[in-house]
């Protein structure tokens, strides 16, 4: 008997896990492992999600015009180079689909997010991993690994797990030094979070030429992720390709009508990154006085360092049996790591003692 057989491609990698949110027979979870927003929903999201539900027989608007002017609006960029995606990962796994294929190479850095992998293995590129520098991406080592058949470049910056920040005058360099015909595609999920005044998360770089790609998401500092929601801005050629590739109807109006409402909330952005900024500069301060190192980061988590993979497993438990779930990194090569969402202050409390205790044990 024979049977239908998928592409070896889809056995090349591992299925994508997300981060848990639940202990069993743990009442209140405090969840700090998925780098969700600390606050939830805005007000205004939830109620514009009240609002369309009467409407939800109607097709939604698959252009999402409002959407875009809105986003526009919010962040000073013309709407006709905006394309909206059911998240950034769909958007970021559309440029792949589009650009790579087989015989065709994707690079990125040793430590950046999985998902730039798991879609481009799927789409049967090579893809090739950059050593980096404490943790940053290396400009030179990723020029070093460009040749004919490379055609995509992938950086997240802030990166994801890592949290750390490439300046832009790197980001410059690397654009600068990589074939006219790579594209680069900028992840900039945690951008709103970054408080460097020299910080640009890709805009300067989309309008530079006509082979950048910015992403954003509305899953961190709008407490979206649950809603799925995500754009790209880049140069019209690329905005035609990505609105042939993706799917009619890739995001719904009530997602529409909430990220709307998001981007409408008074000091929502605001509050969201004042909030981070102390709250990460505490929790590090403390963690460090427990005797634990804490990388340097640029967005809405921390990464620990607690010397072995065994001890970082040991913490990942204590933490699990005090209601307290955090991401264990092996998976992207850093297991003697556990990266730590910025949550509320109390939840930032909470951690921050149970660690310390764990350190005095």
């Amino acid at each position: 008997m024979s049977a239908p057989k998928p592409r070896p491609e889809v056995f090349s990698v591992s299925p994508y896990v997300g981060g848990e949110s639940v202990l069993p027979g743990v009442a209140r979870v405090i969840k700090l492992s998925s780098n969700e927003g600390a606050f939830g929903p805005p007000p205004g999201a939830l109620a514009a999600l009240a609002q369309v539900g009467p409407k939800m027989h109607r097709y939604p608007d698959g252009g999402m015009a409002a959407l875009r002017a809105a986003i526009g609006e919010k962040f000073g960029l013309d709407p006709a180079r905006i394309v909206c995606g059911n998240g950034s990962d769909d958007l970021l796994a559309l440029l792949i689909q589009a650009y790579g294929g087989p015989g065709t190479e994707l690079i990125m850095s040793a430590h950046g997010f999985s998902i730039y992998e798991i879609a481009g293995k799927l789409a049967g590129c090579t893809v090739r991993k950059a050593a980096e520098q404490a943790l940053t991406t290396d400009v030179d080592a990723v020029l070093a690994l460009v040749n004919p058949a490379t055609k995509m470049v992938f950086l997240a910056n802030p990166n994801n797990p890592t949290g750390t920040l490439l300046a832009q005058s790197e980001m410059v360099r690397l654009r600068a030094r990589l074939p006219e015909d790579v594209l680069l595609v900028i992840d900039a999920a945690y951008a709103e979070y970054v408080d460097d005044a020299d910080y640009d998360p890709g805009v300067a770089l989309v309008d530079a030429g006509e082979n950048t790609v910015m992403t954003r998401t509305f899953s961190k500092i709008f407490g979206l992720g649950g809603a799925r929601l995500g754009w790209a801005y880049a140069p019209a050629p690329i905005v035609d390709v990505l609105n042939r590739v993706r799917m009619p109807f890739n995001v719904s109006s009530a997602v529409a009508a909430a990220g709307m409402a998001a981007l409408a909330e008074p000091d929502w952005l605001e509050k969201g990154r004042a909030h981070n900024t102390q709250a990460r500069r505490r929790l590090t301060e403390r963690l460090a006085q427990a005797g634990l190192k804490v990388h340097p980061a640029a967005a809405n988590f921390v990464l620990v360092d607690f010397g072995s993979a065994e001890r970082a497993v040991a913490a990942d438990m204590f933490l699990r049996a005090r209601g307290m779930i955090v991401r264990n990194v092996k998976s992207y090569g850093l297991p003697e790591c556990l990266r730590i969402t910025i949550g509320t202050d109390e939840e930032c409390n909470l951690v921050a003692e149970g660690l310390s205790a764990f350190c005095h044990e």
